[in-house]
């Protein structure tokens, strides 16, 4: 969707209009599970295209049950940080395009129970899921997982796109945003890029090219936007951009990115996966805007 109005490129959104229309605009069968949401994000750019109800009413119909289902204390509905990125936009999302209150506040409510469980107000990271706070890397740092960080910075970005200049706890998130941001800068490697493990570098042979492509897509979209100092990062933007073209290799193909997991781990170079073309396209689109308005700040939404 970014590459379609970037290009721009009609013939993708036509593939994503074929795809919502062969899905019935349904999410996936399972209610709670983010993953199953993660195509909302779709139906509702298309929906805010062609504004035709179809695009959206499964979704709504499935937030609305799931708003009347209780939180399992056990266990949060977003038990695992790559959730931040699958889910949260898309209520962030359907509020924008219903004016719904309540679907931004159910979003609102579940992002801090993660946070608190997951995120490490030290090291400014998150774990993957509770089952990492314990875990440390070969070094004796603690392990935190590049893809996984990935995910919750560009997850923040799209849900701070959608979300009101005044609602009540927007500080709360670009205050978590900017401490990620400082925190993920200081980890870039030499060659503009991140490894799978963020605090043991030297523990992985190459650069992990999906958690960077998300690091460099929401730190170009917090310049763009205004939030992260300009002078500060975008020359960790320019640097990240030159690592993740040059893993485009002779055939096209983009290499070098970790397959499906949930925790640092080695691949080839040959290595390459959707969500991280996807990262990649996204992360094209905020550059591009740097480049088309260099000394621009994209204003936010304040509606």
């Amino acid at each position: 969707m970014a590459a379609a109005k970037t290009l721009p490129e009609a013939r993708y959104e036509g593939a994503m209009l074929e795809v919502g229309n062969k899905l019935d605009w349904k999410l996936g069968p399972r209610l709670i599970h983010a993953d199953d949401q993660a195509i909302g994000q779709t139906y509702l750019e298309l929906y805010g295209d062609h504004h035709e109800a179809r695009m959206i009413a499964p979704t709504r119909n499935q937030f609305d049950a799931l708003m009347k289902t209780p939180d399992d204390l056990e266990k949060p509905v977003w038990w695992w940080c790559d959730a931040l990125f699958m889910a949260p936009p898309v209520w962030a999302r359907l509020y924008r395009a219903t004016g719904e209150k309540s679907y931004l506040a159910y979003m609102d409510r579940e992002w801090w129970i993660t946070s608190n469980l997951l995120y490490d107000p030290q090291e400014h990271l998150f774990f993957r899921d509770a089952s990492y706070l314990q875990k440390h890397e070969a070094n004796g740092k603690k392990l935190f997982w590049s893809r996984g960080n990935g995910w919750v910075m560009a997850g923040v970005a799209r849900v701070l796109e959608e979300m009101p200049e005044n609602y009540p706890t927007r500080p709360k998130y670009v205050e978590q945003y900017r401490q990620m941001a400082a925190r993920v800068a200081s980890l870039q490697g030499a060659d503009g890029l991140w490894r799978s493990g963020l605090l043991d570098a030297d523990a992985y042979l190459l650069p992990e090219v999906s958690g960077s492509a998300f690091f460099v897509y929401s730190l170009a979209w917090g310049v763009n936007h205004g939030i992260l100092d300009r002078a500060t990062y975008l020359p960790v933007v320019q640097k990240g951009w030159q690592g993740l073209v040059s893993h485009i290799y002779v055939d096209g193909r983009l290499g070098s990115i970790q397959p499906i997991g949930a925790a640092p781990g080695d691949f080839k170079p040959s290595s390459s996966y959707v969500y991280g073309v996807g990262a990649f396209l996204l992360a094209g689109s905020e550059v591009d805007r740097l480049a088309q308005r260099p000394s621009a700040i994209i204003s936010a939404k304040t509606h």
